[in-house]
């Protein structure tokens, strides 16, 4: 009965994104309140699982995203990424533009929402792929997968810190060991895989309109006025610098019980190290050296983050309560005992649950929070690190994308490719990654017990 209950909840959200067209934070509460009382709940209950489950996931993550945004506009509106992509690009040159685009885009879609990637992108990959014949898939492919796989991965995106506080594991751990996943699948879902589909497409000889190309970029000369062309930019290192300062605060806080005794250090250090007091610190710290180089206010700046970040945390805090639905109505140990049966190995159950959510309903967002509350319990208690569980989880979010995602129109509106394209580049490249991830988790799991942090 449980099953049935639980197949027909994701059957109602999916009828009410797809089908109704319900923004994701209202089906997702119709949802949960739906599976409550089919469960037979005691109505009550089901009015303070939602509550409670709602605010706790909130409580967890909505300080961090909250400055993370404010810490990435500090970053864009400062012209540090620009300057970032630039030099990346420099570097490497035309022949390993493909690598240049990757990295670009992994270490900006750390702080920026992928979107914003894509739009500040497009037209100078446009150019790159007239001046040097590589497959404009194959760029859309790099950026894409890179900037994809650091939004499902790493923190303060939503998405990965909402799995770490339905697991209840250290965030700096987290993110340590799903930085390099999250490394390993650029290279092979960005890289390897965007290289692959620009040799089928120079074979081919197929070729991609430009027409509108100088157009564009007039355009967008035009929107700028002449004194912001000629306001300084941040220098990349100080960018960098901006979203290095919390990140290196937040793995001390993670690592040092692991090596110190108790003492003041210590303490000092797992206080500095909390996530939410290091990512403060990294804003104070952005909005005193991204100052000088910006034409908008730091008010201005930090209201603008609060107002993009609210439709996310809502979502997201919807999916915790949702998740807490299922934990407490038993679906969710009855899922993973269920699927125990079949003796599935926990990482690929993680990600196969995960990925199917994903495909499903186009969020990955969703798909994360979901999976990590149905399986946070069958991870505690398998045996296999609850970080590399996690990890599989935000993999299976990654691949898949279908035309029911939104992300997969941003790529081909932005990047001028047609849906084949994106299918080829995007979908099956999201997918490539999410395995590549999946296949190293389980290698570090032979390992875990000689690996820092994971048991």
């Amino acid at each position: 009965m449980l099953m049935l209950i639980f197949l027909l909840s994701i059957a109602v959200l999916l009828f009410c994104i797809i089908k109704l067209k319900l923004n994701a934070f209202v089906a997702l509460l119709v949802t949960a309140f739906g599976t409550g009382i089919l469960c037979q709940m005691p109505l009550i209950e089901v009015a303070d699982v939602v509550t409670n489950k709602f605010g706790s996931t909130l409580g967890g993550i909505g300080i961090v995203t909250g400055l993370g945004v404010m810490l990435g506009m500090f970053m864009y509106e400062s012209g540090g990424i620009d300057n970032i992509a630039n030099g990346i690009l420099k570097k490497l040159g035309d022949n390993r533009s493909q690598y240049a685009v990757a990295i670009s885009g992994f270490i900006t879609g750390i702080p920026v929402f992928g979107d914003v990637v894509y739009i500040m992108f497009a037209p100078m990959l446009r150019v790159l792929s007239r001046r040097t014949g590589y497959s404009m898939t194959g760029y859309a492919c790099a950026i894409s997968i890179a900037t994809t796989c650091t939004f499902a991965l790493v923190l303060p995106t939503a998405p990965p810190l909402a799995v770490a506080e339905n697991m209840g594991i250290s965030v700096g751990i987290f993110f340590f060991y799903a930085l390099i996943s999250a490394f390993v699948a650029m290279i092979f879902g960005g890289i390897v895989y965007g290289g692959i589909l620009n040799k089928i497409d120079q074979k081919n000889g197929k070729k991609w309109d430009f027409s509108d190309l100088d157009t564009e970029i007039k355009q967008a000369i035009d929107a700028t006025n002449t004194n912001e062309n000629d306001r300084p930019k941040m220098s990349a290192m100080t960018a960098l610098s901006i979203l290095l300062v919390p990140i290196i605060l937040i793995l001390l806080g993670s690592f040092a019980p692991l090596f110190m005794g108790e003492g003041t250090v210590r303490n000092i250090l797992s206080f500095l190290g909390s996530k939410n007091v290091a990512m403060t610190i990294g804003v104070l710290y952005g909005a005193v050296v991204a100052r000088p180089y910006l034409v908008r206010s730091v008010t201005d700046i930090m209201s603008d983050g609060a107002d993009k970040v609210g439709l996310i945390l809502l979502i997201t805090g919807a999916g915790g309560a949702y998740g807490g639905i299922l934990q407490a109505s038993g679906i969710a140990d009855f899922i993973t005992n269920f699927f125990g049966n079949f003796n599935i190995p926990i990482l690929i159950l993680c990600f196969v649950i995960s990925q199917v959510l994903r495909c499903a309903q186009g969020s990955t967002t969703v798909a994360l929070t979901t999976t990590s509350a149905i399986m946070a319990s069958a991870a505690a208690s398998s045996g296999v690190s609850p970080i590399l569980c996690a990890i599989a989880i935000c993999a299976g979010g990654i691949g898949l994308s279908l035309p029911n995602d939104s992300g997969f129109w941003a790529i081909s509106r932005f990047f001028h490719i047609d849906v084949t394209d994106t299918i080829r580049g995007w979908t099956i490249g999201g997918f490539v990654a999410g395995l590549s991830i999946l296949i190293f988790t389980c290698i570090l799991s032979l390992f875990q017990g000689a690996l820092p942090g994971l048991m």
